[in-house]
């Protein structure tokens, strides 16, 4: 009966994480659907969405111990829907159709490279130091498409020569997403425990900064997150390359 029992369990599913994955997918599915019936600005809003469902089901998984390989390859699918399609159709209908064969050929490759990055993020798990990303999250990457639209339509700009900008954007993005650049993840950055008050001041000083103005911060908070992965491996390198000091040898002294 035991055994029966145990075999029973092991082959079940956590239902809890699952039920977030599950969301983030339907705010990828949501995005698109937006984005095919013109409204981009709902379809960036969705991401950003599916992306607070996919942070929740992997803080609810290792809080509940309810890790586990289906999650972990459902949790990938969903992602490449929400954070690999739903972008780059989000940035292709705003700003890229009119390119042509160059506009889809960038918004490809910004599907491939994030399935590319999530294959390489699974295999990777068990080896990788937890508290860095090697390459930039595809969560990372469709977000700061999704506030780039919101930041255009909160400033009441028109895309006109910029459409260069954010082609050359969406290439970036793509080669940081399968780079070897390392990003931190914050994973231990765990705000349900104790933590010195100097950090609920600046977490309760964000929150007011972003409810100010939401769509001009997290940009400028997203944009900087992108930038930290190249200016922290220019600063290693730099490190690594400077000459290191020499000590001044003393003089022999002369015997009278």
């Amino acid at each position: 009966m035991t055994r029966k029992r145990r075999i029973k369990i092991s082959k079940g599913i956590y239902v809890i994480p699952n039920l977030f994955t599950t969301g983030n997918l339907f705010c990828g599915f949501l995005a698109i659907i937006s984005i095919f019936k013109g409204k981009p600005f709902l379809g960036a809003v969705a991401i950003l969405i599916a992306v607070g469902f996919d942070q929740l089901d992997g803080k609810i998984a290792r809080l509940t111990g309810a890790s586990s390989r289906f999650g972990i390859e459902y949790d990938s699918l969903a992602d490449l829907v929400s954070f690999g399609v739903a972008p780059a159709l989000l940035i292709y209908y705003w700003a890229l159709e009119g390119f042509g064969r160059l506009g889809w050929l960038a918004t490809f490759l910004f599907v491939a490279c994030g399935a590319l990055r999530l294959a390489r993020f699974n295999v990777q798990t068990a080896t990788a130091d937890p508290k860095y990303y090697r390459g930039l999250p595809i969560p990372a990457a469709a977000t700061f498409i999704a506030l780039t639209v919101l930041l255009y339509h909160r400033l009441g700009e028109k895309l006109t020569t910029e459409q260069i900008a954010v082609l050359v954007m969406v290439y970036v993005l793509s080669f940081l997403m399968v780079s070897n650049i390392r990003y931190h993840s914050f994973k231990e950055l765990e705000l349900i425990r104790r933590k010195p008050f100097s950090v609920l001041v600046f977490v309760v000083s964000s929150i007011v900064v972003i409810v100010a103005e939401p769509e001009i911060m997290l940009f400028l908070f997203s944009f900087a997150y992108v930038l930290l992965g190249p200016l922290a491996l220019l600063y290693r390198w730099r490190r690594v390359k400077a000459p290191k000091a020499i000590p001044d040898e003393k003089p022999d002294t002369v015997q009278g």
